[in-house]
């Protein structure tokens, strides 16, 4: 109590001291107190800011994922391992898969890992692109220790019984889960005549939750053409079924990147349409691209140089994340393609503000060669594969 009454005396003391001061005539003129600050409300800055530490026990970080199950799975390409992280941060488990470069993980909690199988068949060595199944739930315990391989998907095994000599040039890029746990496959190489058995190389593929191939994804145009060599060096890959499991998005859209070199638009949304004529797949074509509400959109021609990762949130924020390889750069768009967040009240801003952020660097918000994109909780995580680390980011609107 005496301390309270000492502040408030303290207080009233400088009030009455700045009031006679400010008299005209008491002591002389009318005292300049302009060099007094007064303080101004102002709204913290809306951005992605490091959430530390940063994670470095990586060489080459390729991929990255928030898994069903709660966890996050890295794959470091250099030491070809899957790593598992809790929420922290903290490493729980590895294992070395052969050729690991990608990872997803359905809702039934396996993994699937792209990597590379050693193929000896008909006298020859070749190593060929894989998706290995895993499964982390046995007799003595859940997790990577425990993991099991359970199934292969041998490039071009899965639709053909021989293999050409090109075959050994295709890879699986990066795969993305379903509602009911079928998935679809990047697929690039450079063979690509649209009538070739199992389709054009660059490609996009669906398999159902047996891992049984069911046809490369043909797009329709708003013009009703249909075109199996739609997709150009397609890499990254983003389904709207993101955890938690509780509210997993049941619709089949799909987000891809692309890494034509020639390519205007190299980051495109396809919706999945059912109808009684069966399914088909068109662009999306009413993204936004209202200069008063955004300064810049996803569908910008010339937007991305090598965007690699792709991420849709699933916590009903609707967010799309691309990280851009040779851009050394994380954007961020709304569902409807305007780059940046909506403003906080009152904040005087009537335009989206942007996040997207990066540059070349080893700065806390500065990349080299980023390959991949999370999203979980509230939180970004990047795999910054040239600078062997994981760098995690949370917006300051979403700190309390």
């Amino acid at each position: 109590m005496n301390n309270m009454l000492n502040k408030l005396k303290y207080i009233l003391g400088i009030s009455i001291t700045l009031s006679l001061f400010a008299c005209e005539g008491y002591l002389g003129e009318e005292t300049d107190l302009s060099f007094i600050e007064v303080p101004e409300q102002t709204y913290r800055e809306v951005a992605y800011v490091p959430v530390q530490p940063i994670l470095t026990q990586f060489s080459y970080p390729s991929d990255i994922i928030a898994g069903f199950d709660e966890l996050i799975y890295v794959v470091d390409q250099a030491t070809e391992q899957v790593i598992a992280l809790d929420e922290s941060g903290r490493e729980l488990s590895r294992i070395t898969v052969q050729g690991a470069k990608a990872v997803a993980q359905d809702r039934s909690l396996d993994l699937l890992v792209i990597g590379t199988k050693t193929d000896t068949s008909n006298n020859l060595v070749a190593e060929r692109s894989c998706i290995y199944r895993l499964d982390l739930s046995q007799p003595q315990g859940y997790g990577l220790a425990y993991a099991k391989v359970t199934n292969e998907i041998v490039h071009p095994y899965y639709f053909k019984t021989s293999a050409l000599n090109s075959d050994e040039q295709v890879e699986f890029n990066r795969i993305s889960i379903l509602s009911d746990n079928s998935f679809y496959v990047t697929r690039s190489g450079p063979r690509n005549n649209p009538n070739q058995p199992g389709g054009p190389d660059d490609a996009v593929l669906l398999f159902d939750k047996d891992d049984n191939f069911i046809t490369p994804i043909i797009v329709n145009d708003q013009g009703g053409g249909n075109f199996r060599d739609y997709f150009k060096q397609p890499f990254g890959l983003s389904t709207l079924a993101k955890p938690p499991q509780l509210s997993v998005d049941e619709r089949g859209d799909f987000i891809y990147s692309s890494l034509d070199p020639n390519g205007v638009i190299k980051v495109q949304y396809i919706v999945r349409q059912e109808s009684v004529d069966g399914t088909a797949y068109t662009p999306k074509t009413d993204w936004s691209n209202d200069t008063s509400q955004a300064s810049s959109f996803i569908n910008e021609p010339y937007k991305f140089s090598e965007p690699v990762g792709v991420e849709y949130a699933g916590d009903g924020s609707g967010y799309i994340f691309i990280v851009d390889r040779a851009k050394d750069s994380l954007y961020q768009f709304t569902s409807n393609g305007l780059e940046g967040v909506q403003p906080p009240p009152a904040s005087g801003e009537t335009k989206f503000i942007k996040t997207s952020f990066g540059g070349t660097g080893v700065g806390p918000t500065n990349f080299n060669q980023p390959m991949a994109v999370a999203y979980k909780s509230r939180i970004l995580y990047v795999a910054d594969a040239g600078n062997g680390r994981v760098l995690r980011f949370k917006l300051t609107l979403d700190i309390r």
